[in-house]
């Protein structure tokens, strides 16, 4: 029996199903649930990995051995977004110019909010710089804090929690603002979330999904553009 433990905790496969399993249970309790934001899939998939690698003891570098197959998805999953994005070319085209206002606002909202909340609290210099690129998508900001010298597993962490957040009050945001299309909300939501925010406005429609996506990867374009600039502007 120890030695079947011992084997099914360093087998990549664990990872692998424990990842799915999770996210099967999450989407089911989503469902019951009605969409609620604090069920979203990808909040209650991390917290049921958590409690089982703690509880079992189970090392991360293990759990990823196997997990790492379904990450390798995520690069032609986004590409997969230029498909819904090119069947709204024209809207895209039309909308040019106010996307890209919307974009550079955004961006400096996302670095400029945690960077003054980080400032009035009196965290220290790196946590700072750790949290500015917090709306960028996670491969970018890392890359940006490192950069910047900030603490990488911060600004993951933070981004993690951007995303979730974002994602999680979507639905609501929809509701309550019934005025805004697919492409608005869709950008607005890949501005803000990233990567999860994009994954939830995907399920909504595929517009959303696609602008979002844009929105996502452009916001980490600028963000690794503005972030050294504001940093000499504030003298961080």
């Amino acid at each position: 029996m120890n030695a079947a433990l011992a084997w099914i905790a360093h087998s990549p496969l664990t990872g692998l199903f424990l990842t799915l399993g999770a996210y099967r249970i999450a989407v089911v309790l989503n469902r019951r649930c009605h969409g609620h934001p604090l069920t979203n899939t990808v909040l209650v998939g991390t917290v049921l990995v958590m409690v089982v690698l703690y509880f079992t003891g189970m090392r991360y570098d293990a759990y990823m051995d196997g997990a790492r197959f379904i990450n390798l998805l995520l690069g032609p999953a986004t590409v997969a977004l230029a498909v819904p994005l090119y069947d709204n070319f024209l809207r895209l085209r039309r909308s040019a110019p106010a996307l890209l206002i919307t974009l550079l606002c955004g961006s400096l909202v996302g670095i400029l909010s945690g960077t003054l909340l980080a400032h009035a609290v009196g965290l220290p210099r790196a946590v700072l710089l750790s949290l500015m690129p917090r709306s960028a998508t996670t491969p970018i900001a890392m890359a940006i804090s490192e950069q910047m010298g900030g603490i990488p597993p911060v600004t993951v962490a933070s981004v993690i929690v951007t995303g979730v957040a974002g994602a999680a009050f979507f639905a609501t945001l929809r509701k309550r603002f019934p005025m805004f299309d697919d492409v608005t909300l869709g950008f607005a939501t890949g501005i803000a979330a990233h990567g999860v925010g994009t994954a939830r406005a995907l399920q909504y429609s595929e517009t959303a999904g696609a602008f979002a996506g844009l929105a996502m990867g452009l916001n980490g374009l600028v963000t690794a553009v503005l972030v050294p600039i504001i940093c000499s502007m504030l003298n961080v």
